[in-house]
């Protein structure tokens, strides 16, 4: 059985590369401090949405240190429209002080200490080190969760038990490119709703082949 899914792993990852060879974040940034916001931002909101939204905050504050130095509420004002906008500033103002003062206003390359910083969970510490710090990493979202599923690749009831299956089928040098070829591929491929089967590359053509 385990053969067998490293097998079907293996297919899909060929897919993936075929369709989506240099995947790159959607998330526009220019370093691991306005990284961190952005995936922060996204909980809950599209990329499209933080991409617009972004460039008014930044040209507010790019750096722990501007941060901090802003009232929530003015960070609440430009952030509204992402959704869940006291929390997410409150968070973005205490994680930018907490970086001032216990690491020098610089993103740690930790995926502990970034868990331990107001409203990072572990999927977006997780992001931070893949894409700011070229550590493996494989975040699971919505879609990676959904698609591990209906590929047959975890039966994980959770984020975690999921990213762990994923980690032992696909080789640890893939883990950042799938984790982003598998977002691309849901959102044109294989969405939640309106799934089309036999339109799908993966699931109409490997799963059901």
């Amino acid at each position: 059985m385990r053969s067998s899914l490293v097998s079907l792993a293996r297919e899909i990852g060929e897919t993936l590369d075929r369709l989506f060879p240099n995947p790159t974040i959607p998330l526009h940034h220019k370093d691991p401090y306005t990284l961190l916001i952005a995936v922060l931002l996204s909980a809950q909101c599209t990329d499209e949405r933080v991409n617009r939204i972004t460039p008014e905050l930044f040209s507010l504050a790019e750096t722990a240190e501007e941060m901090a130095l802003l009232d929530p509420k003015e960070i609440e004002k430009v952030i509204r429209p992402c959704g869940l906008a006291p929390t997410k500033a409150r968070a973005i103002h205490k994680l930018s002080q907490l970086l001032i003062t216990k690491h020098g206003g610089s993103v740690p390359a930790s995926l502990s200490a970034l868990e331990e910083l107001p409203g990072v969970g572990h999927k977006t510490a997780s992001v931070v080190m893949a894409q700011a710090f070229q550590k493996p990493a494989f975040p699971v979202d919505t879609h990676i969760f959904r698609a591990a599923h209906r590929w047959g690749l975890s039966k994980g009831k959770s984020v975690i038990a999921v990213e762990k299956d994923l980690k032992r089928l696909f080789p640890r040098k893939e883990w950042t490119r799938r984790h982003l070829q598998i977002i691309l591929f849901c959102r044109r491929y294989c969405p939640a709703r309106g799934h089309v089967v036999k339109n799908c590359p993966i699931c109409g053509k490997i799963l059901l082949c």
